[in-house]
């Protein structure tokens, strides 16, 4: 289940970023079709690109809302830390007293 929905989520990310990209931006060089009048009138009538945007935009946000959902069903309330093993071993960094003490050798 939730694989489909990942595949359905970038399938429908990688369709909004191509359409928004398509788009003509007002002020600037924001998009593929430079700046300037064309696509999107002075009224803002709504186009192919802008009702195909905010249903891709809607899609993309009620995917994530799902995943989260299907995400925290399947988390059944444990962490990662709760997974790790009481017998783990453990490194023994500590000193011996009693052993002598590395030296440097003499400088010739």
């Amino acid at each position: 289940m939730m694989t489909v929905l990942l595949i359905i989520q970038l399938l429908v990310s990688t369709a909004l970023v191509g359409v928004v990209l398509m788009q003509r931006s007002d002020g600037g060089a924001l998009g593929i079709g430079g700046g300037g009048g064309g696509m999107m009138s002075s009224r803002g009538a709504a186009t192919i690109l802008t009702r195909s945007t905010t249903f891709l935009g809607a899609a993309f946000f009620t995917l994530s809302v799902i995943l989260a959902i299907v995400a925290g069903v399947d988390a059944q309330g444990q962490s990662v830390f709760d997974n790790i093993e009481e017998d783990t071993p453990v490194l023994d960094l500590t000193v011996d007293e009693d052993a002598d003490t590395p030296t440097l050798p003499d400088e010739r």
